[in-house]
């Protein structure tokens, strides 16, 4: 169950908010976040960071692995895992959006791996 990974304040939240939600458009949230000191200090920005870099990974590998598996990747792996990291996806940006730090499901966990 998708548990809150930190327990950030409403202040914290509004601050990072945009780049939160920017952090599931991959390069622009993650290029705000790296160059600018006051989101690295941001939690609720960081864990947002921390879960579009697991989806960005986990949709490369769908994408890997369902292009070389014949037949089976092509019309199972490939709808499957897509239609997994579209729900995954839109997941992310509603609990953005939301002022959520809630960690994705199944995959989430590995977010907080990420030291950034």
């Amino acid at each position: 169950m998708a548990e809150e990974t930190t327990t950030s304040n409403n202040k914290e939240v509004e601050e990072g908010k945009v780049c939160a939600i920017l952090a599931w458009i991959f390069p622009v949230g993650l290029i705000w976040y790296l160059v600018d000191e006051k989101m690295k200090k941001n939690s609720f920005a960081r864990v947002h960071v921390q879960q579009s870099l697991i989806l960005a990974i986990v949709s490369i590998i769908v994408s890997v692995a369902g292009s070389i598996i014949p037949i089976i990747g092509w019309f199972l792996v490939l709808p499957i895992g897509s239609l997994a990291v579209l729900v995954l996806w839109l997941i992310g940006i509603i609990n953005a959006l939301s002022g959520k730090s809630k960690e994705l499901p199944i995959i989430g966990k590995y977010g907080s791996k990420f030291n950034i």
